[in-house]
């Protein structure tokens, strides 16, 4: 699929990606894997300070619904309702005892 710059693409099950520049469909480009970086969410919806986020690939935004959804990282500010985007730390956070 294309991605544009700052949109996540998950590729397989377990490596998750924001481009950094726009990248066509089939074409190599490159994406930043870890670190900080400022993604959209889900409009409608309140995101707090350690909360786990979730890849939405069908929306290319993220929120905290995990059925059926990919934890790509954790918010590193809060995000209001409505708001467009939201500061996460990527990778694969789980809960602890797991």
């Amino acid at each position: 699929a294309d991605v544009a710059a700052g949109v996540g693409y998950l590729f397989g099950a377990g490596l998750f990606g924001v481009a950094l520049a726009p990248v066509t469909s089939g074409a190599a480009g490159e994406f930043i894997t870890e670190g900080v970086v400022t993604i959209g969410k889900t409009s409608a919806l309140a995101i707090s300070v350690g909360d786990r986020v979730f890849w939405d690939a069908t929306n290319k935004v993220v929120n905290k619904t995990a059925a059926a959804q990919v934890c790509v990282g954790v918010a590193v500010s809060a995000a209001a309702n409505p708001s467009s985007t939201v500061r996460i730390k990527l990778g694969t956070y789980l809960p602890a005892g797991t």
